[in-house]
């Protein structure tokens, strides 16, 4: 094949990615999150009973819901305002200023293993419980901040919108100028977008004469936001690059998705024993790093397949105390989702009360409450009640 050819092809799949994405960042399609709860699902959120939420309505410490002027009826809760009584009653399930952010990398050296999948799922499901989040996409395929809602190719400027800037010497100082407020209450994101491929090389053209910098640079600039949050999920590229060393080094816990299947779990081996040779390399510059945890998540697991249940079993046996007990299964939910620019956790009316949905959800709330455990025992002040709940 030709460069020419070469050209030609490429040119064709940039006609059909701009063809999708004009469907789905259309105008007038800017997206919105419309979850609306009933009192009683309101209630089990907030943790309160409903006749503390009417009273507190009642006695103006919360305002009352808008009313449907034909019905009378409540309109319900919107996220936001789930927050809100969250706040009122004192159970919004923040860590305190002493206790360490969670900066969790979601990691895997190889593409097609579920990684975006998962940090904007555990997102979302972070967001629900009320937790405050970041989400930092490191990727220049920028897959992360489609799914929030920006086109990486028209929203998205390299040169001030994402971690580009920042990496380069004589950037800002902080990490502030990047962060964008989402359409989800409690979730801020640092976008991507292709540009940010050029960081790579520049990280590549330094590293021999600037080390400590290159190893540095983002667990400082993560450093100095991270206050503002729970939770920081960082979304790095699919390979081993001069970004994924920045991510493991920035990061202080690990979530490792691999299909079970036998080239994944492969390629997870090969990237454990990578990993193994990078963290060393980066303490030979003086860049040690501990981490909180590491757990490695099966993604993408069919229970029709007896190869997936086989080598699940495998996984089991080599790293009986490195997995999540849940797994997130391979779903026509999170495919249709996708495809969409949308995540399970946004599907609203019909589509959100069959049972593929329901089970789907159910999978991806088990595995935002094994995380949710992991985090919440790093820090200290969760601790009282963990013991209370018979968790710690």
């Amino acid at each position: 094949m030709t460069l020419d050819e070469l050209g030609v092809l490429s040119r064709r799949a940039t006609t059909v990615i701009e063809r999708l994405r004009e469907r789905v960042f259309a105008p007038g399609t800017q997206k919105r999150l419309d979850l609306i709860y009933n009192v009683r699902t309101a209630a089990e959120m907030v943790g309160r009973s409903e006749k503390a939420i009417r009273d507190a309505e009642a006695d103006g410490r919360l305002p009352e819901p808008a009313k449907d002027e034909a019905t009378g009826r409540r309109n319900g809760y919107s996220l936001a305002e789930v927050n809100r009584m969250r706040e009122v009653f004192g159970t919004l399930p923040h860590r305190t200023a002493e206790d360490p952010p969670l900066i969790l990398a979601v990691q895997n050296f190889k593409g097609g293993v579920g990684k975006s999948t998962a940090v904007v799922h555990l997102a979302q499901y972070f967001a629900l419980k009320g937790y405050r989040v970041c989400v930092v996409d490191c990727d220049s395929q920028a897959s992360t901040t489609a799914v929030f809602g920006l086109n990486p190719d028209v929203d998205i400027d390299e040169e001030e919108d994402t971690l580009y800037p920042f990496l380069q010497h004589g950037g800002p100082k902080t990490l502030h100028y990047a962060l964008r407020a989402t359409y989800w209450p409690g979730i801020a994101l640092i976008p991507a977008n292709l540009g940010l491929y050029d960081a790579e090389y520049e990280f590549a053209a330094r590293m021999a004469r600037d080390p400590a910098f290159i190893l540095d640079r983002l667990r400082e600039g993560v450093a100095s936001i991270a206050d503002q949050f729970d939770i920081v999920l960082l979304d790095p590229p699919p390979a081993l690059g001069m970004l994924s060393l920045s991510v493991l080094r920035a990061a202080n816990a690990l979530l490792i998705p691999a299909p079970p299947n036998n080239i994944d779990f492969a390629s997870t081996a090969h990237f454990l024993k990578m990993m193994e040779a990078t963290l060393a390399e980066l303490a030979r510059h003086g860049g040690q790093r501990e981490y909180s945890f590491i757990r490695i998540l099966t993604s993408k697991m069919n229970d029709q397949k007896s190869a997936h249940q086989a080598i699940k079993r495998m996984m089991d046996a080599v790293f009986p105390q490195d997995m999540l007990s849940a797994v997130l299964k391979d779903s026509a939910e999170i495919d249709n989702a996708t495809a969409n620019l949308m995540t399970v956790y946004e599907l609203t009316g019909p589509a959100s009360r069959t049972e593929t949905h329901k089970r789907c959800r159910a999978y991806l709330d088990a595995v935002g409450r094994e995380v949710e455990l992991l985090a919440r025992k790093t820090w200290p002040s969760h601790h009282q009640n963990l013991r209370k709940e018979g968790l710690l």
